[in-house]
């Protein structure tokens, strides 16, 4: 099981334009490394797109976003023509990122049970170790602040983190 602090495992995967992409060619940044199910379903595209509209800060914070997930490298190049995404998403056809990161697990809807990614998010220092990490995430919370119910967004918890990290 990963935690904070331990090595990242290492990838190599082929992106949306089936170039491939290794843990090893872009340590020495900080990564934000996100998995989610599937291309083109209402959770995964509001990530996708809260990571698209906020790729200004992270170039800021001197991060590198990838979204990794079993679909093929075709689903993903529709995925990001449809939504106008310019973030670098990964084919893990095999699993195996998914399977290093600990994200295949079994879930449960609807009373049925199979085995799929588990929305999860973490953050690769320089160094190539964990620095942060989110599991079972949920892109948009709400939550109470001083008696009022506000949405908290996945998307501006990484960031807060990677600034803090950073800091």
């Amino acid at each position: 099981m990963l935690k904070v602090g331990t090595i990242a495992p290492d990838f190599c995967a082929p992106n949306q334009d089936d170039v491939e992409i290794c843990l090893r060619d872009i340590k020495g940044n900080w990564i934000v490394l996100y998995f989610y199910p599937k291309d083109d379903t209402p959770g995964c595209t509001t990530e996708a797109c809260d990571f698209t509209a906020s790729m200004p800060e992270f170039d800021d914070l001197d991060a590198t976003i990838l979204g990794v997930s079993p679909d093929t490298t075709a689903k993903h190049r529709k995925f990001i023509e449809k939504y106008d995404l310019s973030i670098t998403l990964l084919a893990d056809t095999e699993r195996k990122m998914c399977e290093d990161y600990g994200v295949w697990q079994l879930k449960k809807f609807m009373g049925r049970e199979s085995m799929g990614v588990v929305r999860s998010t973490f953050i690769i220092n320089p160094q190539g170790e964990i620095a942060a990490m989110w599991e079972k995430v949920s892109v948009r919370k709400k939550k109470k602040v001083k008696g009022e119910t506000v949405e908290v967004l996945h998307i501006d918890e990484v960031k807060e983190k990677l600034k803090e990290l950073q800091a």
